[in-house]
């Protein structure tokens, strides 16, 4: 029971604090709004820790990359793999927000402020560039930061010796922020907490609708997910017996998932499923640790989810064509932002809110969402990573892996 709560004691505080701010505003009404600076506080603190954040997160981890190991070939399968797997739960979820529309539930929010909508190709270069260095710093610039930090990182990758006390500078910067993170996200409850009492008591409770709608949408795509396109997935590595091998050994891993809230804890559950269905170990070892940070189903479906959510609270279409080219974009982004780094889940909602020029105000409702479906995420996100390594195997060693990995098994039995 300890152990329970202390992995769910976050999520267990932040709603608590939700709660307590949404009550308080159904009963006192406009009485709150002092109590608006609070969240203000608190949101700006996110906005602040962000950039930084971000830049020796991803920076630092190009930065440490191994560049004498040759695991080129299945280093880029394995990267094809969880990019697809990733598109995939985004463009499922894009197609059951048209079948059921939350979005149309939404009302408009009284706080929403003006964005310029600007033509594509104008996007599209503010998007990934700025055309000077300080604007990098800026939120509101924040797919170019990460593009600049790529670079970054190779570049200190390429420096070797010479630039080995930058490198180390980098992973310091990263220890330091991911602390700061952490402790501003120790104020969620409270800042949350205020910015609910405040929105409820100004806007009225019928804010919650929409999140009722949105749990229902991501549990239900979550669920179909789980059980047909991880199947599918299973049968396309190894046919009906690929299937059958998946889920008989999925199940410790999903128990673990759930039971630690965490994809990187789950790790040795995968590690162990993966050797009973009969993965090499050296796909193994390379693809599970891997994905436990950078292969992240469940975040993308919630992207999704919140992205529709956040552009209806706004007033604005999530139809048109080169508003979901980016949403998918944003969603591979998220997936590989968020690992690694402590309440990553925030992280992505940050990126995309920055991307689409929304004002703070859109980032609690997201928050809120992805509190919700923390558990389910963490499943999709922990198990998918057993049957992408399946599939890894699939196309590395061809179709006949699993019948050849049967057979080695039965040779080592009968020694």
């Amino acid at each position: 029971m300890n152990s329970w709560f202390k992995n769910y004691k976050g999520i267990i505080l932040l709603m608590a604090g939700i709660i307590a701010g949404s009550i308080a505003g159904i009963f006192l009404g406009n009485k709150v709004e002092p109590l608006k600076p609070i969240g203000d506080i608190f949101l700006n603190l996110l906005f602040t820790a962000v950039v930084p954040l971000v830049f020796f997160a991803i920076a630092s981890a190009i930065a440490g990359l191994d560049s004498s190991q040759r695991l080129g070939r299945l280093l880029g399968i394995t990267s094809a793999v969880f990019v697809a797997t990733v598109l995939v739960a985004a463009i499922v979820t894009i197609i059951a927000a048209w079948i059921f529309p939350i979005h149309q539930h939404l009302v408009a929010s009284p706080i929403t402020e003006a964005i310029v909508k600007k033509p594509f190709g104008d996007q599209l270069t503010q998007l990934f560039t700025t055309s000077e260095f300080y604007q990098l710093l800026s939120r509101k610039s924040m797919l170019a930061m990460i593009i600049f930090s790529v670079l970054i990182g190779f570049a200190t990758l390429r420096s070797g010796e010479k630039g080995a006390a930058f490198a180390r500078f980098l992973h310091s910067g990263n220890e330091v922020f991911k602390n700061i993170f952490i402790l501003i996200m120790k104020l969620g409850p409270i800042g949350l907490g205020a910015y609910f009492a405040y929105q409820v008591g100004v806007f009225g409770p019928q804010l919650f609708g929409g999140y009722a709608r949105s749990m229902a949408l991501y549990y239900g795509v979550g669920a179909f997910y789980f059980v047909v396109l991880f199947s599918l997935y299973a049968f396309i590595a190894g046919g009906v017996k690929g299937i059958k091998k998946y889920w008989r050994n999925n199940i410790i891993p999903s128990a673990t998932a759930i039971g630690t809230c965490s994809s990187i804890a789950t790790i040795p559950a995968n590690l162990d499923a993966a050797k009973k269905i009969g993965i090499p170990d050296v796909i193994a070892n390379v693809t599970i640790p891997i994905g436990g940070t950078l292969h992240k189903e469940g975040s993308s479906i919630s992207s999704i989810v919140k992205m529709i959510v956040v552009f209806a609270l706004f007033g604005k279409s999530f139809n048109s064509a080169d508003t979901i080219v980016i949403a998918l974009a944003m969603t591979v982004l998220v997936s590989l932002v968020e690992g690694g780094i402590p309440n990553g889940g925030y992280i992505g909602e940050l990126l995309f809110i920055s991307a689409y020029g929304f004002p703070p105000e859109a980032l609690p409702p997201a928050i809120i969402i992805g509190t919700l479906v923390d558990p389910m995420a963490t499943l999709l996100n922990a198990t998918g990573d057993t049957v992408a390594a399946m599939l890894v195997t699939r196309f590395s060693e061809g179709r006949n892996w699993l019948k050849a990995s049967e057979q080695a098994q039965s040779t080592e039995a009968e020694l």
